[in-house]
Formats: C-alpha cells, structure tokens, sequence
C-alpha cells in the first residue's frame, strides 16, 4: 500500500512539473529508444543472414587446399623464427583428383550424403536479339543441383545422362524468363538461347525454369543482379578448358552427422593419405555451421557494441534524474520536515524519493521502448529486412531504467531521509 501511495505522489509531482518532467526523462527515452532500435535491427539482419547461409546447406562442409605454412628455422645460435611464406605455383600434382573423391566418398559412406561439384564458367548475357538479362554460367554436377534446393517451374533439372553426354542444356531462373520470353515459362522450356560471354556465343537449350530467389546479401539495383544458369558440370569444365583436378569440392554430410567434427576428420584424413608429403599444399575444411556460428557472433558482438555506445546516453539521462531529484529535494523541504515531524521514519522518506526516481525512469524506458520499436520497424523496412523485435533488449531496457532509478536516486533520497525536522521546517 506504501508503495501504490509513493507511485501516486510521483505522478503527482509529475503532473506539476510538466516541462521539467519531459526535459529529465528525454535523456532516458532517446537512450532506451538507441538501444532497442539498434539491438533490434541488429536481430533482423543476423535472421536474415543466418537464414541465407543455412539454405545454402547448414550440413555442407567445404573442403579445398591451401599453401602450408612456412616451417620453422632455426639458427646456429638456437634462435627459432618462422620462414618467409612464399606463394607456390600449383601443379597437377597439387589438385584434388576423381580417385580421391571416389575414395573419400567409400571411407565415410555412412556420413556422406554426395559430393556437390561447381564450376564457375564465367558471367555474361543470354540474349534474344536486343533482349538480355545478365546471367552467371554455373557447371555443376546434379548432386549440387539437388542440394540448392531449386523450387522448379517449368522443366525439368539436369540428369545424369546430361553430366555423361555433356550436353548443352541448362536451367535458368525464372528472371531470364522474364527478360527474354515476357514471362512464359512454358514456352522457354525447350527453347534456344545465346548467351555471350568471354567475347563469344554460345548456344544452349533450356530445359528447366527455376524460382529466383533474391538473397540477403544482394543490394544491387534489379537491372545488375546476375542469376545463375545451371550447366552440366563436364560440359562446363570441357567449355572453360578446365583439365586440372579440384582445388575445392563440397561435400553434403548426411542428416544427424555433426558437420564440425567432421570436418575437422575429413581434412586429418586428406592430408594423412594424400597431402602428407606434399610440400606445398595441405587440405582444409570447413562446415558451414561454423561459418553461421562465426558470423552468427560476429554480428552479435558489433550490435553490442554499438548498443554499448549507444547506452552512454542512459548514464547522461541517469546524471539528469540525480539532477532534478535533489533540486526537488531542495523545493520540497518543508515537507520532508512536516513528514519526519508527524513521526514519518527515515526509510519512508528514502522509499518515497526513490520511488519517484524509478516512476521517472520507467516512463522514459516505456516511452523508449515504443520509438525504439517503431524506428527499428522503419529501418529494417528500407533496407529490405523482416522486422524482428529484440525481446533481450527490451528487457534489458525495463531492467535498466528500475536501475538507474534507483542508483540515482538514492543519494538525492538519502539526503532528503537524513534532513533534520527542525532544519527543515526552518527552511525558506
């Protein structure tokens, strides 16, 4: 009961001093506001970027080579230093090869899904006489294609008799055909295109329309975005002269296998068996689970930072409270000495100014909290992101303001509980 009375005499005194009110809370909401809106944007775009990469394949482990690291010499003093880390030519020798994959897919057959192969060919136009739309041609091998989880409109994908025979088919997005067929996807399957590329033309047959799905790391203007036109992968490699083996291949790891450790057992395997004497080269692989987890924290740790930055502006709205509480303490003197003289105890006292202090800070924190939220829902709006409030944040920002309310608010309460009554019935 003490405290809903001390909760009515502050909103009291709020009420009386309109302007100061508003001017003292103002440092609380533009902090709190800062706050949830950058905690909040910064949701929406570790979402959307998480999302991203895990729908490129959350279980898919990248495995390519890499220069070894010079080895350390030593000299007849016994001083120990590394070498000097220069780039080495790669040979033949060098490359992943078919008999490795071959073999890496019998060792771990109960852990690997398929091997994904992709060659990038290069971008260029597929055009229909003065229609173009940029396009990146993409050889890859069908487990790849399967694993992009391609959402078909018309067509078909590529089979494994196109990867045997090295046909000229592709599949292309649903944006080519927008270009270069005014939408029809019917009628672009099985239909010829031209695509110009390295200063030469080249002619395939479409055989499948895809979905094109613009990705969150995409912020060019529609008339620049390239889309991939898929391309058997022997095909692909035999058009760019391609007669080496692979500097880097990806394997899917089957469902319930954690791909960290896995990787780390792939790339002992590789370089146990194949890469051990290499002088040059070793094999490194890499899961994009921990690539998510990586940028995951990455993104995390610069949202808290700039929230951090923004969060001064609390401690300058809190210095603000302190404030204007002991020039309340001072106004109201004759009351606080009319109190204690009608026998009120100094905790009493105490608890009546700090509750005015925490009623202050919370009207600033759930003010702040709105415009944090709305200015959040602006920005994630322009840039192109889905909204996701920060649910932490707004805790966080309910949990601080009582904080604040009470760190600051104490010392200007405690003066006003230690007054004398006498002094203060005195005062003028």
């Amino acid at each position: 009961m003490l405290v809903l009375e001390n909760i009515l005499l502050a909103l009291g005194s709020l009420r009386a001093n309109k302007m100061r009110a508003l001017l003292t809370i103002l440092g609380i909401i533009i902090g709190i506001a800062s706050v949830i809106a950058i905690m909040s944007v910064g949701n929406s775009i570790r979402s959307s970027v998480t999302s991203s990469m895990e729908s490129m394949g959350a279980n898919h482990i990248t495995v390519g080579l890499r220069q070894k690291e010079p080895e350390e010499e030593v000299t007849e003093e016994g001083y120990r230093f590394e070498g000097e880390m220069q780039q080495a030519s790669m040979t033949e020798e060098d490359y992943l090869t078919n008999e490795m994959l071959e073999d890496v897919e019998k060792e771990f057959a109960d852990k690997i899904d398929g091997v994904l192969l992709s060659e990038n060919v290069g971008e260029g136009q597929a055009k229909d006489g003065k229609l173009s739309s940029n396009v990146t041609l993409m050889g890859v091998n069908t487990a790849f294609l399967k694993n992009q989880d391609l959402k078909l409109l018309s067509g078909r994908l590529l089979t494994e008799r196109d990867q045997k025979e090295k046909k000229g088919v592709v599949v292309v997005s649903d944006r080519v055909v927008r270009k270069l067929f005014d939408g029809d996807t019917k009628k672009a399957a099985g239909s010829q295109t031209e695509v110009y590329l390295n200063g030469k033309y080249y002619n395939y047959t479409i055989v499948g329309v895809y979905e094109y799905d613009k990705s969150a790391f995409t912020s060019l203007p529609e008339e620049y975005i390239s889309t991939e036109m898929y391309l058997p992968f022997e095909a692909a490699r035999e058009q760019a002269h391609s007669t080496a083996g692979y500097s880097q291949i990806t394997l899917s790891a089957k469902t319930g296998v954690d791909s960290s450790d896995f990787a780390k057992e792939l790339e002992n395997w590789f370089n146990r068996k194949y890469f051990r004497h290499n002088e040059n080269y070793e094999i490194s692989a890499t899961s994009m689970a921990d690539m998510v987890a990586s940028m995951t924290g990455m993104l995390t740790t610069i949202s808290a930072a700039i929230s951090a930055i923004a969060g001064i502006s609390l401690l300058v709205g809190g210095i603000g409270v302190m404030n204007i509480m002991l020039v309340s303490i001072t106004e109201r003197t004759r009351e606080i000495g009319t109190r204690k003289a009608l026998g009120a105890p100094n905790g009493s006292i105490r608890l009546q100014f700090i509750m005015e202090a925490i009623v202050i800070c919370l009207l600033g924190g759930f003010i702040g909290i709105v415009l944090g939220l709305v200015l959040a829902a602006v920005i994630t709006k322009t840039m192109g992101y889905a909204a996701s409030p920060s649910v932490e944040g707004i805790i966080f920002s309910v949990a601080f303001s009582i904080f604040i309310g009470v760190f600051f608010g104490y010392y200007p309460a405690n003066k006003a509980a230690k007054m004398n009554p006498i002094d203060a019935l005195r005062y003028e």
